[in-house]
């Protein structure tokens, strides 16, 4: 084929030539601009670029409207599947608000965000949804920064969890907390009374939200105070910490907490490896109830957090013109086979 045969694609000029009005009639119409075109011109124009294959473009459309149809996702490791159950709901979501959505992976590091975060300031999202939990000390000048201009720009920015530093950001969450107090409530009734927590390092928000929900109502329910040991909250993480605490020595009967589930599952490998049973031997309960929770074997006592209808809060609070934060979404305990009753 030669390229006097290979078709143009249809420009913006084409389309209003086809629908019969001015061009900057079809650039309001096809670029999202705020301001108002008859519905006869609307119809029309929609319609010529249907006919001709027109697709639009999205810079112009972010200079017409001041925001892009784009939502943009932070998140720590999108590999945790934590983190993308959430990205699942914040894509369902977007896709019915007709938006765009992006991810940039922060690995915890305030540095590598504050330079995501400038990355995608050029691209004028509606809205960036910052995933990754808070720190309680997060001094990061770079990005408090970053985040200021991202909201000088008239960009949204939205935690979840907890409120970013600098910026008036919209927070939507989860009752991490609550939810860990009944998970060591319950864990206290089936008769556990010691326990181990695997945890992030202290300055962690969800995870200090977390060990301290799970500390008070484990002891409220009989139980005695849990040893705590602290690294990251990833699979690895969580096979390190248990393999140093059998070094050190679990008694048969100890039930052991993972911040997340994902560190659950480290120590329930660290556990067998060792020679030992999970669940008869040493019970393990973890926070989220990621799908892989229910298919391993015994199957894992958890925290069940409703994570695709967080993302779709995350969203909603992009898209709202006015917002007010809401209650933390609420969350089940689930008993499973790797927490028997004693």
């Amino acid at each position: 084929m030669t390229s006097s045969t290979v078709k143009r694609a249809a420009t913006l000029h084409d389309v209003a030539q086809e629908a019969g009005v001015s061009l900057a009639t079809a650039s309001r119409v096809l670029n999202g601009s705020t301001r108002k075109v008859a519905d006869s011109y609307r119809e029309r124009v929609e319609a010529a670029a249907a006919l001709l294959g027109y697709s639009a473009n999205f810079s112009a459309q972010a200079t017409a409207r001041g925001s892009s149809q784009a939502i943009a996702l932070l998140v720590a490791n999108i590999a945790d599947s934590y983190f993308s159950q959430v990205a699942a709901g914040i894509a369902h979501a977007a896709e019915e608000h007709n938006l765009v959505m992006s991810i940039g992976i922060t690995e915890r590091s305030p540095e590598r965000e504050a330079r995501l975060i400038r990355s995608l300031r050029g691209q004028r999202p509606s809205g960036i949804v910052l995933a990754a939990s808070r720190r309680t000390a997060e001094s990061s000048p770079a990005l408090a920064q970053a985040l200021a201009d991202l909201e000088n720009d008239g960009v949204r920015v939205v935690t979840l969890g907890s409120p970013a530093d600098g910026v008036t950001s919209r927070t939507v969450g989860i009752a991490n907390r609550e939810g860990t107090h009944e998970l060591g409530q319950t864990l206290a009734g089936l008769g556990y009374r010691e326990a181990i927590v695997l945890a992030a390092d202290v300055g962690l928000i969800t995870s200090d939200d977390r060990v301290a929900g799970f500390v008070s109502g484990f002891t409220a329910g009989g139980g005695s105070e849990p040893r705590i040991l602290r690294d990251e909250l990833t699979r690895d993480a969580g096979y390190a910490l248990m393999a140093r605490a059998l070094e050190e020595g679990v008694a048969p009967g100890t039930v052991v907490f993972g911040a997340s589930d994902v560190v659950a599952f480290g120590a329930m490998s660290a556990v067998r490896d060792a020679g030992r049973e999970v669940g008869s031997d040493i019970a393990i309960a973890g926070f989220g109830d990621i799908d892989t929770g229910r298919d391993i074997v015994p199957s894992l006592t958890t925290v069940r957090a409703p994570l695709d209808e967080l993302g779709r809060q995350a969203v909603a609070a992009v898209m709202a013109d006015d917002w007010t934060d809401p209650d933390p979404l609420p969350v089940d305990v689930i008993v499973r086979d790797s927490t028997p009753g004693r």
